[in-house]
């Protein structure tokens, strides 16, 4: 069987192949997000006012250490946190709000317009069912013009196109049946299957050998390619950034950083946190040189610290970082924002 192109005239609910976004329109815009958990420690600042825009044909990367608020970002824009959150701010798709909307005006839009691939796919496939039928459900839930013959079929598409050998045999096995880097693969024909305007990825190469993983972000980018997607490729894997990203959004202790091209990011970046994880990536430190880790430990979301988050760890931190937020601002770069009071200062030592 040969690989065809995902069917980008397969709409969801009964859309119109017009209704689809075209290249380098807004289709996913966050402002001022804030998420806080309730715990029995007190409340957790997990995300603190991000602001966040996605633009059809674009991939998005977030990058930042565990705890910045990437994954908990997304999942509140999808509304699949639990009944401890409470998130506060706005999130919109194609300029329809999604904060505060009700589960099952949210069910039309996930699966269908915004989908995600979850981090682990062992878990996030049920080992009960069949691969096929966990496809199908996916398919038929926003398509009830569709019969299961027909949903089967395009399971069987779904599963040649991510690289599944023998795929008529393959969508009648259960998950345990799949390797590691089958069942990612499985899980972006799932995510793939209504064609969704904007891709959420998060962390979907993990645990994965570096072979596979590069396959799998050859499939997505070709995927990405081809149907127009806007893709948000959340990682704290610098490298895969480089491979995949046109846009960089780096996040910290649950605030946005740094935002910039993936070339301004890797080459003019005007943050400290985003130079510290840059010199602490193997291949840039170069041969016989040691890497240069970032000193400290990411704070507590429980008692995040005052002013930027992250002068406790910067080396040009003085005396007004620990009094007031820096606010996000554009600097010499075109759509380049940083965080920081002194971005000036570190660009003389980054372009020098």
């Amino acid at each position: 069987m040969t690989s065809d192109p995902v069917n980008v005239d397969m709409v969801p609910d009964g859309a119109t192949p017009d209704a689809r976004p075209v290249a380098g329109e807004s289709v996913l815009e966050i402002r001022d997000l804030h998420v806080t958990f309730k715990t029995e420690d007190g409340p957790v600042f997990a995300v603190r006012g991000i602001d966040l825009d996605v633009a059809a044909g674009e991939v998005l990367g977030i990058v930042g250490e565990s705890g910045s608020g990437k994954s908990v970002t997304m999942l509140a824009v999808l509304g699949l946190l639990p009944k401890t959150a409470t998130v506060t701010g706005s999130a919109k798709f194609r300029g329809e709000e999604l904060l505060g909307r009700k589960p099952k005006d949210l069910q039309r839009i996930r699966g269908a317009h915004i989908a995600m691939i979850f981090q682990d796919p062992l878990t996030a496939l049920n080992p009960v069912h069949k691969v096929g039928k966990q496809i199908t459900e996916a398919i038929r839930a926003h398509r009830s013009d569709m019969n299961e013959n027909e949903a089967e079929v395009r399971a069987i598409e779904l599963l040649d196109l991510v690289g599944i050998p023998r795929p008529e045999v393959r969508v009648r096995q259960y998950p345990h049946e799949f390797s590691g880097g089958m069942r990612q693969r499985a899980m972006i024909a799932m995510m793939i299957a209504n064609d969704p305007d904007v891709l959420i990825a998060d962390e979907p190469t993990t645990a994965l050998d570096v072979t596979i993983q590069a396959q799998i972000l050859e499939l997505l980018k070709s995927i990405q390619e081809r149907t127009n997607t806007a893709v948000v490729f959340i990682t704290h894997d610098l490298g895969v950034i480089a491979r995949v990203a046109d846009r960089v959004q780096v996040m910290y202790a649950g605030r946005v950083a740094e935002n910039a091209s993936v070339d301004d990011t890797f080459h003019r970046s005007r943050h400290p946190y985003t130079g510290g994880l840059l010199a602490s990536l193997p291949s840039l430190a170069g041969p016989g040189q040691r890497l240069k880790p970032i000193v400290g430990s990411p704070p507590s979301m429980l008692f995040p610290p005052s002013g930027c988050a992250f002068h406790p760890r910067c080396p040009l931190a003085e005396e007004i970082c620990s009094g007031e937020q820096p606010p996000l601002r554009q600097i010499d770069r075109p759509k380049h924002v940083t965080a920081c009071y002194f971005a000036e200062k570190l660009a003389k030592e980054v372009d020098a």
